[in-house]
């Protein structure tokens, strides 16, 4: 079947009524990038719509899978093209059909006339390629309320569009349309998808992972590295700030009571954020976290760590369920490296027994004893920041020499 343009609908991106023109702008810019390397086609952006016309159909499988990554589109569909006349539509209608032929089906006529110059009106259109198809095809019958499918028909000035399949995108607003936040990246399942929910809803993320060799391995801090890759497939780039959290670690584990060490944990990991997030002009931090899944997530948990920091944390996933998440985890890829097994840093000193519901004067008390300003400083020195493309290629930056210079991979570990 030869398709001859592929309609894109924005949902979400129609309510932005005065800015509108500036996300389609980015939309279309971004799908060309998703785009890069394949021929057979050229983009057209309407403002209710936008059109990819296919030259050939060499290509057509590979772009819809494409698009169906691209945050901003709502849905697209393959559409057959036939002239402004009705024994041309027809004729279109009998080669979609030609799929439809190796058992019953019910079916319903869908009719839009945009071309209000068309001789023809709604529901004439209805009967006409209703009869059509009741005279030409035994197997199908009318069902108007639960067909099994519909063909429907869109007469507009270019021609008669026809076409059966709504193809679902992931919604939202185009990627980086927002501001950016920092998120906290571990190598478990939640917060490379709270990275995605959050690039769907056009904010530009980056990402801060804290890892403490020799507890925690090359191998963690690689997978690291390919799920940055992985995120960074759809918005084409994204910076990656590693910390060396060993020493700050292991003298929280020394200093504060066992029950309160992730409690602790968590609130130094978010100032060292909080610092990184200023320096990148970031308006806020995000988590993975999900209410109530581990001991460090429930509200009087998020209390405690939140108190430190006077940036907004946003988490997106806290009342999705593990099986959702998991879910979006495999629809975007990033399930099977997560489940690598190697240790990040959170899970190294995990107390016996971690208290769920810590109390904020109790952690303050404790870490009041001793002054941390010395190894958050040495911390935050040790930060090393590396921007990743779709295809894997680096380029690490010295925050504190603002130098830029390429790595090969291997280098980086």
């Amino acid at each position: 079947m030869e398709y001859s343009h592929i309609i894109i609908r924005y949902g979400e991106l129609t309510l932005k009524s005065g800015n509108r023109n500036e996300f389609l702008k980015k939309l279309t810019k971004n799908i060309r990038y998703n785009l890069k390397g394949l021929e057979g086609f050229h983009i057209q952006t309407k403002r209710d719509r936008m059109y990819i016309h296919l030259d050939s159909n060499k290509n057509v499988e590979q772009i819809m899978f494409k698009l169906k990554k691209v945050p901003g589109i709502h849905n697209f569909s393959p559409v057959l093209r036939a002239k402004l006349d009705v024994e041309d539509a027809k004729k279109v209608i009998d080669n979609l059909l030609q799929t439809k032929l190796d058992k019953e089906y019910t079916f319903k006529i869908q009719t839009k006339r945009p071309n209000k110059n068309f001789e023809f009106h709604t529901n004439e259109l209805n009967n006409i390629f209703g009869s059509h198809v009741l005279i030409n095809y035994k197997n199908l019958k009318v069902n108007v309320k639960q067909p099994d499918f519909v063909i429907n028909v869109e007469v507009r000035s270019e021609g008669i569009f026809i076409f059966t399949d709504f193809i679902k995108g992931v919604g939202g607003f185009p990627v980086n349309t927002s501001s950016k936040a920092l998120l906290l990246l571990s190598g478990g399942i939640d917060s490379p998808v709270a990275a995605h929910a959050l690039q769907v809803k056009g904010v530009e993320v980056e990402m801060i992972h804290f890892q403490s060799p020799p507890f925690t391995s090359q191998e963690a801090l690689q997978k690291i590295f390919d799920l940055t890759i992985k995120l960074s497939e759809v918005v084409g780039k994204i910076k990656l700030h590693v910390v060396n959290f060993t020493k700050l670690q292991t003298e929280i584990v020394k200093r504060i009571p066992s029950n309160y060490t992730m409690t602790s944990t968590r609130r130094f990991m978010l100032r060292i954020a909080e610092e990184v997030a200023y320096k990148e002009g970031c308006l806020a931090i995000a988590t993975g976290e999900s209410l109530g899944q581990v001991a460090s997530q429930t509200l009087e948990s998020m209390n405690c760590i939140n108190e430190v920091t006077n940036l907004p944390v946003l988490r997106p996933l806290l009342t999705m369920d593990k099986v959702d998440i998991i879910k979006i985890a495999q629809d975007i890829d990033t399930l099977e490296i997560s489940n690598l097994p190697f240790e990040d840093c959170c899970t190294i000193f995990t107390p016996k027994a971690p208290k769920t519901r810590p109390r904020l004067e109790k952690i303050k008390s404790y870490e009041a004893r001793d002054d941390y300003s010395e190894l958050i400083e040495e911390t935050l020195a040790s930060v090393k920041t590396y921007l990743f493309d779709k295809d894997g290629q680096v380029i690490s930056k010295d925050i504190s020499e603002d130098k830029v210079v390429k790595e090969d991979f291997s280098d980086l570990l």
